[in-house]
């Protein structure tokens, strides 16, 4: 193995489809019109020595390395500022240009250290590589001018020095290295989007600089580590490199974090990773990153991680380090046991969202096969379940329709109930690009999300009152009925005419229009009347939501709303247009995909099919229960009822994660036998009587599917660190249950998912590594994949437009409980923080806050950073106030992802109407001054560290 080193070709790529033919040194290229001279030649194989040029950014002609000569053209210009023209003779390499470079050259190394031995960046330096490209053999200046390298001058204090800024937990920066190139400033600015970074000064005085002169901590950098990419020096570096050394080899893999799906290249020195550096190949992010995957990869290593198997009678004793058979031994023995006392139906399993594809389709074959019945679930049930439901009647498929590739033709983007900013950066950072150049951007949530508002976009915002959203794509799809923008040639091939009408009938009623639903909505009609216009009117309208719509009593009616109003725009099967859901987690398509929900088998088929069952029967030889299992809730309902005594939990935390934390509790605490596949002794493992230890995203092979369906290899960068791959260890507790389950490598479960998957046909890790990435469906008539679905129509023949009635909450506000509390994600946390509060990120959100209108906060005496009491119906906990104005008044909101908080004590049972997905997002509270944590979350602390006691080696004889 070795270093995989991607070609930087100096300027971005033109997306012209006119050529263009010019002779460089004597060879002919053609190449597309814009495209720079400087890319021209590297295509030919002719590298231009550069510093302030590369690729991922567009041409600034600072450096003056790349000069060249152009036959009947007077000068040297820079070759990544000129572009190409039909019939150029190019030259460049000749004498004059050799001596202008190291003339260039010795200009920049007279005002730069000569500690190349002991530099972080020694190996990969480009300025120590084009110093040997254009033949620099010494120095004429030296450092007896003015100079930013020493802190000390002529033996008093250099004012022009600067110390290094070591603020950030990831990089440094170190101004003294620092050549001005402003590569990092136009990474912040074009490919992140942030602009926390200038030059500050003028000429010799040019520095970079973080905000105002501040630490690249305190300034508004959110590490997503451009900067750190672009860099061409050691100017800012990782610490981890600076700790470690220059990688020797890496491999390219998936991020284990949000629904993006980014490629990464794990850069490594034998098992030990360096750095994790986005790959410019993978599709989904295209060489950017967040502070997540970019960063916050250091809990695999994390001292509170758990490597050996565990079990214990009981949930008040101890913890007891076992071997991996023993381990299987006794988990086996008490489900079985179970189902003989209680019967088959006893027992049932969660998969995860953060597991492979082929892990998650054995977990779920085992419930089906081994355990003997459908009781699988997913953590999709608790975020996405309503997208599943709601798109597979109105397109006929439970996914998204594009790629995020088409966000580039998009001119309209409308986000409902989603801050991309926070919960899928990179997506963001392609959106706001898309914006920079002229799209315009509707956001629909009950906050000032950081998406409403950022550096040359503003957004036209909908503060819609949380619960309110079918109201609210209603009364936008009145405007565009009523006001005559319907895509009429669109629906009458595309969709069922007749549906149409009678939809077309329903929102037009004067009840539906923004001025009747204002006083349920609290928006404007006025600027809801223009987004209207505007999504129908704008050019490609592309809808993006999140868990602000499904998360809600009539999420799945939101869907249909959503699907309805891209059918009645024709903003359906093209680029730049589509329903696209942003999925929370990393396999969370994936985990739907492979068959996790009590009713489908992979492929989303379901299971009282006997065509289908006999397809699965036949391979698995065994036979299968036509009868849908249990959902998550109802697993609870029953585990207290005394019905459902055992669960199998891989790699979620369905303590912290699910509503109504005391219902949960209790359900664990009647259960018999609750086994937890973790990393970590999470929340839910306080309840638990068998622990197995889990393998991070580093240690094992398989795929994940994004939000885009797209399916991407998972490599394995280093052995398990707990001996064991996941999808090994759930085929031991298989074994031990009696059900043989015969896999060498995860290669051979993909190939029998693809054998029994219709979209999944043509999927094979042989084509992963050969195209990177496809996206399902994958099969005979789509060999390389389906980025824009439904192109030439629906999947299920003719779009179905759904009659979507408002119908309002159960939860309600009201004298006791006058606030609506929503909740959501922050950048540098993820879900409920297992794998993010194990890692530095939490020097920028140590707490879950309660964010609180001034108003509101003044009527209860709340001052800023105060101790507040929030309660509900369901339960009570405290956290820290924050007061501002991104929440209205009368709503306030929260993050997650702390299990000191325990924000879901709160949150209340009611559900989604067609899919049980909880209403996270709706829940009346109070708030009230406190003095700190709650005899609840004490008493829950004391409970958990009780649980989380292991009991000492026994020592050998």
């Amino acid at each position: 193995m070795s270093l995989i080193e991607e070609i930087d070709f100096g300027t971005p790529a033109s997306k012209s489809t006119t050529m263009v033919t010019l002779t460089i040194d004597g060879n002919e290229v053609t190449v597309p019109e814009g495209t720079s001279i400087m890319r021209a030649a590297m295509d030919a194989g002719h590298q231009i020595p550069k510093l302030c040029a590369t690729d991922m950014v567009d041409a600034f002609g600072s450096c003056r390395l790349c000069v060249v000569e152009i036959e009947g053209r007077a000068g040297t210009p820079a070759s990544c500022t000129t572009p190409v023209m039909n019939g150029l003779v190019v030259h460049t390499q000749s004498e004059r240009l050799k001596k202008l470079r190291k003339g260039v050259m010795e200009l920049y190394i007279s005002d730069h250290p000569l500690d190349c031995l002991t530099c972080g960046a020694n190996g990969d330096c480009e300025l120590q590589d084009m110093a040997g490209a254009v033949g620099l053999r010494e120095v004429r200046y030296g450092y007896e001018g003015e100079n930013h390298v020493f802190a000390k001058s002529n033996g008093e204090v250099n004012a022009a020095w600067m110390p290094k800024d070591e603020s950030n937990p990831y990089f440094t920066y170190d101004p003294s290295k620092c050549i001005v190139c402003s590569r990092c400033v136009r990474a912040c600015e074009e490919v992140q989007g942030t602009f926390a970074l200038t030059i500050s000064g003028r000429g010799f005085d040019s520095r970079v600089s973080p905000g105002m002169s501040e630490s690249f901590l305190g300034s508004e950098c959110v590490s997503c580590g451009a900067c750190v990419q672009a860099c061409p020096t050691a100017t800012l570096t990782e610490k981890s490199v600076i700790e470690i050394g220059q990688p020797e080899h890496s491999v390219v893999t998936t991020c284990a974090y949000c629904g993006v799906g980014c490629a990464f290249k794990a850069e490594m020195r034998g098992e030990e990773v360096v750095r994790m550096v986005p790959y410019k190949d993978g599709k989904a992010n295209r060489g950017h990153s967040c502070v997540k995957g970019r960063f916050a990869w250091g809990y695999t290593n994390h001292k509170e991680r758990i490597l050996k198997p565990m079990i214990r009678e009981r949930i008040e004793d101890p913890w007891k380090e076992v071997s991996w058979d023993e381990a299987f031994s006794f988990a086996a023995a008490k489900m079985r046991g179970i189902q003989k006392k209680y019967g088959r139906d006893a027992i049932g399993g969660i998969t995860s969202s953060r597991c492979t594809n082929e892990e998650t389709y054995l977990v779920q074959k085992l419930i089906r096969a081994g355990f003997g019945n459908n009781n699988v679930d997913t953590c999709a049930r608790v975020c996405h379940s309503p997208t599943g439901y709601g798109l597979s009647q109105t397109f006929g498929t439970s996914a998204g329709t594009q790629d995020f590739d088409s966000v580039e033709d998009t001119d309209v983007a409308v986000i409902i109930g989603a801050n991309p900013a926070s919960a899928h950066p990179v997506f963001a950072s392609r959106l706001k690009k898309r914006l920079r150049q002229g799209a315009k951007l509707i956001v629909i949530d009950p906050r000032r999300t950081e998406m409403v508002e950022s550096p040359h976009v503003k957004a036209l915002h909908l503060p819609l009152m949380p619960g309110t959203n079918v109201a609210v794509v209603t009364a936008l799809a009145h405007v565009i009925v009523t006001e005559g923008l319907v895509n009429e040639a669109f629906v009458r091939e595309r969709c069922d005419w007749s549906e149409f009408e009678e939809w077309a009938t329903f929102v037009a009623q004067a009840k539906h229009s923004p001025e009747a639903t204002a006083i349920l909505t609290g928006v404007d009609p006025k600027t809801l009347r223009e987004a209207a216009r505007i999504y129908a009117t704008g050019g490609n309208g592309a809808i993006y939501y999140g868990l602000g719509v499904t998360e809600h009593s009539q999420g799945s009616t939101t869907v249909i709303a959503i699907a309805n109003l891209a059918m009645a725009t024709g903003n359906i099967g093209r680029p730049g247009v589509g329903v696209n859901p942003l999925r929370g987690q990393n396999n969370v398509q994936g985990s739907c995909d492979m068959g996790s929900f009590p009713h489908e088998l992979p492929g989303y088929r379901h299971i009282s099919g006997d065509a289908v069952r006999d397809q699965f029967e036949a391979l698995w030889n065994v036979k299968l229960n036509p009868e849908p299992g249990l959902r998550i809730p109802n697993m609870f309902d029953a585990a207290i009822e005394g019905t459902f005594m055992g669960l199998y939990v891989q790699g979620e935390d369905i303590l912290q994660s699910d509503p109504n934390t005391k219902h949960v509790v209790a359900a664990l605490s009647a259960m018999e036998c609750v086994i937890v596949h973790d990393l970590f002794l999470n929340e839910t493992a306080n309840y638990a009587h068998v622990f197995l230890p889990g393998s991070s995203f580093l240690e094992k092979d398989g795929t994940f599917t994004n939000a885009e369906r797209r399916i991407q290899r998972v490599r394995k960068v280093m052995s398990p660190k707990n001996g064991m791959a996941d999808w090994e260890v759930t085929i031991g507790l298989a074994k031990a249950m009696g059900f043989e389950m015969n896999y060498s490598h995860p290669s051979e479960i993909m190939d029998e998912i693809a054998a029994l998957t219709p979209t999944f046909t043509g999927v094979s890790y042989a084509k992963l590594d050969e195209l990177g990435s496809v996206q399902w469906p994958c099969n005979e008539k789509a060999p390389e994949g389906t980025p824009v679905m439904h192109i030439d129509g629906f999947v299920r023949g003719k779009g179905k437009f759904i009659v979507t009635e408002y119908v309002a909450t159960d939860e309600r506000t009201g004298p006791r409980f006058p606030l609506l509390l929503t909740t959501g994600r922050i950048l540098s946390q993820y879900n409920v923080g297992a794998q993010t509060r194990r890692t530095e990120n939490v020097v920028w959100h140590a707490e879950d806050l309660l964010e609180i209108h001034p108003h509101d906060a003044e009527q209860r005496g709340v001052r800023d950073g105060d101790w507040v009491r929030l309660q509900s119906r369901a339960g009570e906990t405290t956290l820290r106030a924050e007061i501002t104005d991104r929440v209205s008044p009368g709503v306030v909101y929260t993050t997650f992802h702390h299990p000191d908080t325990q924000a879901n004590v709160i949150t209340t049972d009611y559900s989604d109407w067609a899919t049980n997905c909880p209403e996270y997002k709706v829940t009346a509270v109070q708030i009230s001054p406190s003095n700190g944590p709650s005899d609840w979350q004490k008493s829950y602390d004391e409970q958990a560290r009780h649980s989380r006691r292991i009991a000492p080696a026994e020592a050998a004889e």
